[in-house]
């Protein structure tokens, strides 16, 4: 007897999709392969944020006073505005993939090449949007004090609101000199000196009677514990013992360094994933332009890099909803 064998029309291609799941092309199966191992991936960097928001839930920083900047608005409190267009812009960006999807299945060359510019332009100003988010979150705002236990006090007003380091304190003159490889361990470069000490700080703090400290932990409202005068000297005088500026993978100036170890690596990776797509994209582009798919009839390729741009575009919906909304 023989075997019955379904014809689709599409044999001796390296694989047609005949008798085979979904009935896709070869390359769109692994395509999906590579999406679904990505998201396991980028599942287990969420998850372990999660863990370690929750274990730290008291002491975990307030996204809208850190996400607060919007360019050329210096000084506004802007919170959350800036991410919400680099979020915009993003999914749009998908959009625009979607219709050139659709214009290669029709074959339509013009429109394929302009939609297709126009998702390279919408990554594009993605990754810069990231990168000046990135500037603002690792040079800081306001500035902080870290207490021997590695927590840190912000100084605010007695009206609640946050208080620049560098607009209250007078540093006086120091004659420290910064370590570096040239006059020092050749192999060890010391970070930083920042600008004022702790005793800069204690001195100028009791000369502005109008300021309080606020520390990292949060009430059961969600606020920020904020000390009263007598309190706030009595932290300062037993507790400082340096400043922070900004935020890296040891300090952070708005709560607990976990947060900005998560934040540079997940918005990171995620980063280097648009940047591979952009990349893609253009040379994707570029074959559109000389015709090569025009040539072959199938504007697949188009269709196979749409897929891992808006696998890409769903992972920062996610990413935004941890880091910034949640």
């Amino acid at each position: 007897m023989e075997a019955t064998v379904t014809r689709t029309g599409t044999e001796g291609k390296t694989w047609g999709g005949g008798n085979e799941p979904l009935r896709v092309s070869y390359g769109k199966m692994m395509m999906w392969f590579f999406i679904l191992s990505d998201a396991l991936t980028f599942s287990g960097f969420l998850a372990s944020y999660g863990f370690a928001r929750y274990k730290f839930s008291n002491s975990w920083p307030i996204a809208d006073e850190v996400f607060n900047h919007f360019p050329f608005l210096h000084g506004v409190d802007a919170p959350m505005y800036y991410v919400a267009l680099m979020t915009f812009i993003l999914i749009f960006s998908s959009v625009t993939m979607v219709l050139a999807v659709d214009a290669g299945h029709q074959m339509k060359k013009a429109k394929v090449t302009l939609y297709m510019l126009l998702t390279i332009i919408g990554g594009l100003i993605f990754l810069g949007s990231q990168a000046w988010e990135w500037k603002n979150f690792i040079t800081g705002t306001y500035g902080a004090i870290q207490t021997e236990g590695g927590n840190i006090l912000q100084v605010v007003d007695d009206e609640g609101h946050r208080v620049a380091i560098a607009d209250f304190v007078t540093s006086t003159p120091k004659e420290r000199l910064q370590h570096e490889r040239s006059n020092g361990l050749w192999f060890v470069d010391e970070p930083t000196i920042p600008a004022y000490d702790v005793q800069d700080v204690i001195n100028s703090f009791e000369a502005n009677p109008g300021l309080l400290i606020r520390t990292q932990e949060l009430t059961e409202r969600g606020e920020k514990v904020v000390l009263t005068r007598q309190e706030s000297l009595a932290k300062l005088k037993a507790e400082a013992t340096g400043v922070i500026e900004g935020a890296n993978l040891v300090s952070n100036e708005y709560g607990n360094p976990l947060f900005a170890d998560f934040f540079f690596f997940i918005t990171g990776f995620h980063g280097f994933h648009v940047f591979t797509g952009v990349l893609i994209n253009i040379i994707i582009f570029f074959n559109v332009l000389l015709g090569t798919y025009e040539r072959k009839g199938s504007y697949e390729m188009v269709e196979k890099v749409g897929l891992y741009w808006h696998f890409v575009d769903l992972v920062w919906v996610f990413v935004f909803t941890f880091f910034y909304l949640v």
